[in-house]
Parts: C-alpha cells; sequence; structure tokens
C-alpha cells in the first residue's frame, strides 16, 4: 500500500449526500468554522428553553443522525443544534483532522449559541472533537461521548490494512500531517480528557471491532471530574444505543445538569 494512498483514506472520508430533511420545524443556517463553512440545522426547543443540545456526527457520516436527537430533546425544552463536520455532508473543507481543526471550528459555533447550559453529544469522530474541544473551551457543560477513540496514532494503526508495516504506517501519517496541516499525536482525547472540569459520560459497545472499547477505558481513565462509564453488551461501533441507554443518558444528564455526582462504572 502506497503510504500516499493511506494518508488520503484518512483523510478524505467519503462524503455522504444529505438526502433526508427532518418532519419537525428546522431552520437551515451556515456557520463559520476555522476556515470553512459549516452547513447546520437548529431545531428549537419547544416550550421554555432549557439549553443546547450540540450534536456531532461520526465519520463519514453527516448531520442526517441528528433528527432523533433532535425528536428526543427538542420537547424537553433544549435547542438542538446538528452541523455537518468539515469535509462531510454539505460543509467545506477538504480534510478531515480528527480534532484537530474541527476543536476550533466548534468552539466558533458555541459563539452563536446562547442558551445555557450546553451539552455536546458527539458520535465516534464527534465524540473524540466534543472531549478534545471541552480541554480549552470552558462554555461546554456536560459531554456525552459515544465510542470515541483514546489517541489518533493508535486507531490509525488499528484500522490500516494487516499488510502495512510501522514504517509505512508511520510515513502515511507524515504524509497526512503535511496535507492538511495539523500533528497527529495533538489528536488525542485521552489527553484531552484529563484537563476536563465538566461532568463526562463515557459509552462504547463491547462488541466494537472497529473502535475496541479498550478507547473509550483509556479516556475515563484520565478523567478527573464527575463521569461514568457505560460498556453496552452485545453491541458493537453503531448500535450501543439502546432505548435502555438512552434513558440511563437522559437519568445522568438531568442529574449533571443539576449538579449532583454521578461518577459510577458500567450499566
Amino acid at each position: 500500500m502506497p503510504p500516499s494512498w493511506g494518508a488520503g483514506a484518512l483523510l478524505y472520508p467519503s462524503r455522504r449526500q444529505v438526502l433526508k430533511r427532518p418532519l419537525r420545524a428546522v431552520q437551515e443556517v451556515d456557520l463559520d468554522g476555522q476556515g470553512v463553512t459549516l452547513r447546520a440545522w437548529w431545531f428549537r426547543a419547544e416550550g421554555p428553553r432549557r439549553g443546547t443540545i450540540v450534536y456531532l456526527h461520526g465519520v463519514a457520516d453527516n448531520r442526517v443522525s441528528s433528527m432523533s436527537i433532535a425528536d428526543r430533546f427538542a420537547p424537553k425544552g433544549f435547542d438542538v443544534l446538528a452541523y455537518d463536520s468539515r469535509a462531510h455532508g454539505e460543509s467545506t473543507g477538504d480534510a478531515c483532522t480528527y480534532g484537530f481543526h474541527e476543536k476550533r471550528d466548534l468552539m466558533r459555533v458555541l459563539d452563536t449559541v446562547d442558551a445555557r447550559p450546553i451539552v455536546v453529544i458527539g458520535s465516534s469522530l464527534g465524540a473524540a472533537v466534543a472531549i478534545q474541544t471541552a480541554a480549552e473551551d470552558d462554555r461546554i457543560d456536560a459531554i456525552v461521548a459515544v465510542a470515541p477513540f483514546s489517541d489518533l496514532r493508535t486507531v490509525a494503526q488499528e484500522r490500516a490494512p494487516f499488510f502495512a508495516s510501522k514504517g509505512n504506517i508511520d510515513k502515511a501519517l507524515r504524509i497526512a500531517e503535511e496535507r492538511a496541516s495539523f500533528r497527529v499525536d495533538e489528536v488525542s482525547p485521552m489527553a484531552a480528557a484529563a484537563r476536563i472540569r465538566v461532568p463526562v459520560l463515557v459509552i462504547h459497545g463491547e462488541e466494537d471491532r472497529e473502535t475496541p472499547p479498550e478507547h473509550s477505558r483509556r479516556v475515563h481513565a484520565r478523567l478527573r471530574t464527575s463521569n461514568r462509564l457505560i460498556i453496552v453488551p452485545e453491541a458493537g461501533h453503531n448500535d450501543c444505543l439502546t432505548a435502555r441507554v438512552w434513558t440511563d443518558i437522559e437519568g445522568w444528564l438531568e442529574a449533571a445538569l443539576r449538579g449532583e455526582g454521578v461518577r459510577e462504572q458500567g450499566l
């Protein structure tokens, strides 16, 4: 495998078109990221506003996956803001840097949010971006991180084809750094976790083969604030948000936003 191919696979995930539109009322807005335009949906809360949910999708996904989040939280009084990450969906940008530039995008998005508290719910890539941003931006009041990776170098090595040598992988990562103007070893939710000062709920499927649950365990071990780790039995990368887990999420969020201690492990 030529290292340039590996760099391309990392930086340029498939761009999924936005083919569905929400049934509930929504504003379509363009938000300014760091040098990119982010296409977004803003669902307004029903009744008195209690805060804002910012939803961040996973790699090769787009904001369509936010519709169930909006259906769940808008009736409970939360604005729900969801946008296509850079190089995804209808947003601009050529390369995905897994949080290096994306955290700056999220910080600029937060400039537009006026309903506090702010909860960020992220899946996979989105979870990694949420964790890295919260380490630097105190406007985030709580995080729900679903299937985050612990650091980019490790997950890139794990996902590389079996025939790729360590030398090939390292060279591919160096090429990726040059193309997208970022530093691979600075993309580390695990390192960021130690600097977070708000409640964090981490969720991972026990049978996740794309990003093994050890990634979430490493992130969780670094957290120094109120937190909880849920490992979902028999669940993979994209199916761990079961009805039972959603009940746990909603209960945890209510407690976290009341300022109650929520440090706990397991289901």
